[in-house]
């Protein structure tokens, strides 16, 4: 059946594209979704028309019993894991400091950070060479928010996409000994439906000038970049977070 490749909030945006991405390059496609299930259906559709392997799993991955039932599923049903995917995430409504109540803040860190770190555990679990795995690789999805800052729109994202990127360099030095590789993508301006979610769906043309390149980027782009990572073209690659941001 080939390698099998988790994607978690593989329903619509970088998430989906990397489902279809990694499909076509052999990977049997596990993507989990919170509530868009008729969206990560039609994911799971277009892959298994055109030949490759896919399925879609309902998945919280902020609850712990979720995430642990997410992999046991992996597990028991084929028998292996050899990539991960950490791209769930949530883009909350644009706001300045002041108006973030310690809510929004919890549910951001819950889903960004405490769900890839859940995520990553449990796929360390079942790669590790020291636990019997065969090894594999990791890539969480992090933001060009966590160096620019996210400063009047939303330093809460921006700072769990920064606290991403210090579990990536962590986890690849610890990971690294036990065939495990760790990386991250840093997506720039994306053109994708999360900025309206987020209340701004203006934002991608009016910042579209601050990017060196003069266009936003394309979720299939970041995809690209994800399954190179997640591949053995990239077999020497661990503890990188690659920029994605036509040079922003």
């Amino acid at each position: 059946m080939g390698k099998v490749l988790l994607i978690t909030g593989g329903s619509r945006g970088i998430g989906a594209a990397t489902a279809r991405a990694a499909a076509r390059a052999g990977w049997t496609v596990v993507l989990s979704y919170r509530a868009a299930s008729e969206a990560a259906a039609r994911v799971v559709d277009e892959i298994l028309a055109a030949g490759g392997r896919a399925e879609a799993i309902c998945a919280d991955v902020g609850r712990e019993a979720d995430v642990v039932a997410l992999f046991a599923h992996c597990r028991d049903r084929h028998g292996r894991l050899d990539g991960l995917v950490n791209n769930a995430g949530i883009l909350p409504r644009v706001a300045r400091l002041r108006d973030i109540e310690p809510a929004r803040w919890a549910e951001t860190f819950a889903i960004n950070v405490t769900g890839t770190f859940l995520c990553c555990r449990e796929a360390a679990q079942m790669m590790s060479t020291r636990a019997g795995g065969a090894g594999g690789s990791i890539v969480n999805l992090s933001s060009m928010a966590s160096v620019l800052g996210g400063g009047g729109e939303f330093v809460d994202y921006a700072a769990s996409k920064g606290a991403v990127d210090t579990l990536t360099i962590g986890l690849s030095r610890e990971l690294g000994p036990e065939g495990i590789r760790v990386n991250a993508v840093r997506p720039g301006l994306i053109d994708t439906e999360i900025h309206g979610s987020a209340g701004d769906a203006d934002r991608v043309s009016r910042l579209v000038g601050s990017v060196p390149l003069g266009r936003a980027g394309s979720a299939e782009e970041a995809a690209e970049a994800i399954v190179w990572l997640l591949s053995d073209a990239a077999s020497y690659v661990t503890g990188s977070v690659i920029a994605v941001t036509g040079g922003r």
